[in-house]
């Protein structure tokens, strides 16, 4: 029974609420509103929006309006040369008045005050040629810098570590080692991993001046025009993927363009709509060590898979650690990445590569790769990897995160190296013996 009438009087309770609300809600709201113009949306709000993604509490935005300055008013002086020159009116300060003939002399003065012209600056030409020339300059190259413009263009040590990648790939295959064919292979695929970071450094270059870690590349600062790294990118994919395709075999030629495009056409605008870009630049950086196994074998088999699965897990762990460091420098750029949308999925994604690392390496010897003394010795590394990335999921700071991007600095050569000497030794065809004559 008391609950019958509890909530028989909310009921009757809300009812009249609801009532008054209907009864003249609108009107209220709007005289809130009139009331409140904190509350208003401008478009200041709406432009903070466009320019500046920030993410707090769960995606929720706070930001308390800052007070409104006096207005102040201007005064378009145009002369003769026909430019309009906008200035500003000082306001005129007012003294206490003490007595009556001080009145009068204040009175008096600001009549005089209202009368006068306002001060125009006049800018001479010297002065606006000089402007001007700090402003715009032209582009000029000089020789002796471009070998540091292009290294920094084809970003050579992302290129070094691609040519690395691909040259275990090819020295793990089960075939005669070629030293003709390695270099070739290893050129073609330095050139195009050159062409590939160009045309990503051409397309990203208003957000790259946004953050700090880009704001110094060669065309933010304009030592080269972008038509100067648009011929520079061709003259380094055009051969690169004629060499890969005629001197080493299709095959491979055409993991090299598709390499370009993935890196270029996917992933460079992906980092700007979506998280799923990390994926996508994992698939990038798997796809070396395969060329450099279908460079040896002209096949793809189940051991460039497996390579390439080492690359794909381990780009997780140390990517997602150097991220983490750099989420108001992405946050700047307008970059969605793991760490600056979802870090509670960024640190955990992390574990679940580095961990993933540990059963590839098992996998190697059952697929016929290597021995099955590669998953001992490298149980170690993997295992060490795995708890740094366990306490960058615990703790998710900057400590964390960094001993765990060091870590993945060395942990990829050493996993290859450790591979390489388990490798399975290649086994030689089976002759028979001549018959006699």
């Amino acid at each position: 029974m008391y609950k019958t009438q509890c909530s028989r009087l909310t009921g009757l309770f809300g009812l009249s609420i609801k009532e008054k609300v209907v009864a003249c809600g609108p009107r209220c709201l709007l005289q809130h509103h009139r009331r409140d113009p904190s509350a208003w949306l401008t478009y200041q709000h709406l432009t903070f929006l466009k320019r500046q993604y920030v993410a707090k509490n769960i995606g929720e935005l706070h930001q308390r309006a800052a007070p409104k300055q006096a207005p102040v008013h201007a005064v378009v002086d145009e002369s003769d040369d026909g430019v309009e020159r906008r200035t500003q009116r000082v306001p005129v300060v007012e003294p206490v008045v003490a007595e009556d003939g001080a009145a009068r002399e204040t009175s008096s003065m600001k009549a005089t005050t209202s009368q006068e012209r306002p001060h125009v600056h006049m800018e001479t030409d010297e002065a606006r040629d000089a402007r001007l020339d700090r402003q715009w300059k032209r582009l000029k190259v000089d020789m002796a810098d471009l070998p540091d413009v292009y290294a920094r263009l084809a970003k050579i040590k992302l290129t070094a570590l691609v040519v690395m990648t691909a040259a275990a790939g090819y020295a793990m295959a089960p075939v005669p080692f070629d030293p003709v064919i390695f270099l070739v292979s290893s050129l073609g695929t330095g050139l195009a991993s050159s062409a590939a970071n160009s045309i990503n450094q051409y397309f990203e270059v208003p957000f790259d001046s946004n953050m700090n870690r880009t704001k110094n590349r060669p065309l933010v600062r304009g030592q080269i025009s972008p038509l100067h790294a648009v011929t520079f990118a061709l003259a380094c994919g055009v051969p690169g993927v004629a060499l890969l395709t005629w001197a080493v075999n299709p095959l491979t030629g055409f993991l090299g363009a598709l390499n370009i495009a993935l890196y270029t056409c996917c992933y460079t605008p992906l980092k700007r709509l979506t998280i799923a870009n990390t994926w996508v630049g994992a698939v990038v950086g798997a796809i070396p060590p395969v060329m450099g196994w279908t460079a040896a074998t002209g096949c793809l088999d189940a051991g460039a898979l497996v390579l390439g699965g080492f690359l794909y897990s381990w780009q997780f762990p140390h990517f997602n650690a150097l991220s983490w460091n750099l989420r108001e420098d992405y946050s700047r750029g307008g970059y969605r990445m793991m760490s600056v949308t979802h870090p509670a999925m960024c640190r955990r994604v992390a574990l679940r590569h580095s961990v993933a690392l540990v059963g590839l390496s098992a996998l190697a010897p059952a697929l016929g790769v290597t021995t099955w003394t590669f998953p001992a010795v490298a149980l170690p590394i993997n295992a060490y990897i795995s708890f740094l990335a366990f306490r960058f999921y615990r703790r998710g700071d900057r400590s964390s995160a960094r001993k765990l991007f060091f870590c993945s600095l060395w942990h990829l050569p050493m996993l290859l190296l450790l591979a390489l000497t388990c490798k399975t030794p290649r086994r030689e065809p089976r002759q028979d013996p001549a018959p006699p004559s």
